[in-house]
């Protein structure tokens, strides 16, 4: 039993083997394995509203993730994450509503047709950077918005399209609870996915790229192949949740991908760390869960105060904006960071060194 608790105290490792393992003691595969248990039996403890709302904070993780490989990882940033929700989630849709095929096999398409047109618009980051790399992924926001909303006989334009829940042969995943399990299924493979990314050439090449590109292609590595790559594996990630978002919600609609969307992912990754896939899980918790908390206190703060109820509501984004800066400022390693610190701390405990 000693052995579960034993913890590395350094870099040891005297083959790639050993480098390579993506547990590196039994302690970890022990935490790995409790991890999977505490999400595998969540909702038979939590309440029918807190499944669902888990269930939003999963497929929130999976498009953060996404969105985290390409800005955390490779260093590019995009703002237009809300429009490739969308095409996630109208590919799916029109793929079950209107040509009838299976949900299991439209949600891959809908992160193919995702991973192709965010690797189209990935094109330019060869030649831009930083703010132009960003004002052409709202380029893209926009014109992937105006096609779903102005091609009414495909989409159904402003109209939107109705969807229904999937199913596994005689059984429907109707409830919350069958559901949350899906989602919670497709963030496990994510997070494996893109932890093992990590340890990758392509990961290490990713890293090369965001902290400094001229270098990177100095050594050897390809920069139109790995940016490009970057955004077509960021995008699949972002088009699987939208397309799980869209059968959670059995409805899509241009509104839903509007830009505030957009500055809702890139406020997880931001709160949650850049670079990290915890961090990405943290922050999309943090931001899903975050109005909710704050739709509670101001019903509890409204009964004493009645006539403040509309001025509390608006309170609301100021809080959202706040939170962001006060990270940037004070946290800028995010909830991930946080996290890291706290475990420096009990793990020298009691000492101080």
């Amino acid at each position: 039993m000693r052995n579960l608790f034993v913890r590395e105290s350094g870099n040891y490792k005297t083959s790639y083997s050993d480098d390579m393992k993506l547990f590196g003691t039994t302690g970890a595969k022990v935490k790995a394995l409790l991890i999977v248990l505490i999400v595998l039996t969540l909702p038979l403890v939590a309440s029918n509203y807190w499944i669902g709302l888990f269930t939003l904070c999963a497929i929130a993780s999976v498009g953060a993730i996404g969105l985290n490989i390409l800005t955390g990882l490779t260093g590019q940033i995009s703002i237009g994450v809300g429009a490739f929700l969308g095409v996630g989630g109208y590919t799916s849709a029109i793929l079950t509503s209107t040509y009838g095929l299976s949900f299991w096999i439209a949600l891959p398409i809908a992160g193919i047709v995702t991973a192709l047109i965010g690797g189209l618009f990935g094109i330019p980051s060869l030649r831009l950077n930083g703010l132009y790399l960003a004002i052409a992924t709202l380029a893209a926001q926009v014109i992937i918005l105006f096609v779903i909303s102005r091609w009414d006989s495909l989409t159904g334009g402003t109209a939107g399209m109705v969807l229904n829940r999937p199913t596994i042969g005689e059984f429907s995943l109707s409830s919350n609870t069958g559901y949350y399990y899906l989602c919670a299924i497709i963030l496990l493979l994510t997070i494996l996915y893109a932890t093992n990314l990590l340890r990758t050439r392509t990961g290490r090449a990713f890293l090369a790229v965001r902290d400094r590109d001229i270098a990177a292609q100095i050594m050897g590595i390809n920069l139109f192949k790995y940016k490009v790559m970057a955004f077509a594996i960021s995008s699949f990630f972002v088009g699987i949740a939208g397309a799980l978002l869209a059968h959670y919600t059995m409805i899509v609609s241009p509104e839903l991908y509007n830009f505030h969307v957009s500055i809702e992912y890139l406020a997880m990754i931001l709160i949650g760390g850049l670079g990290s896939i915890f961090g990405s899980i943290l922050g999309a918790f943090f931001i899903t869960l975050l109005p909710v908390s704050l739709s509670s206190m101001i019903d509890v703060l409204a009964a004493f105060a009645p006539d403040l109820y509309q001025l509390l509501s608006a309170f609301k984004d100021f809080v959202f904006g706040a939170v962001i800066i006060l990270f940037l400022i004070f946290e800028p390693g995010g909830l991930a960071h946080i996290w890291i610190n706290m475990k420096k701390y009990f793990r020298l405990w009691p000492f101080s060194y």
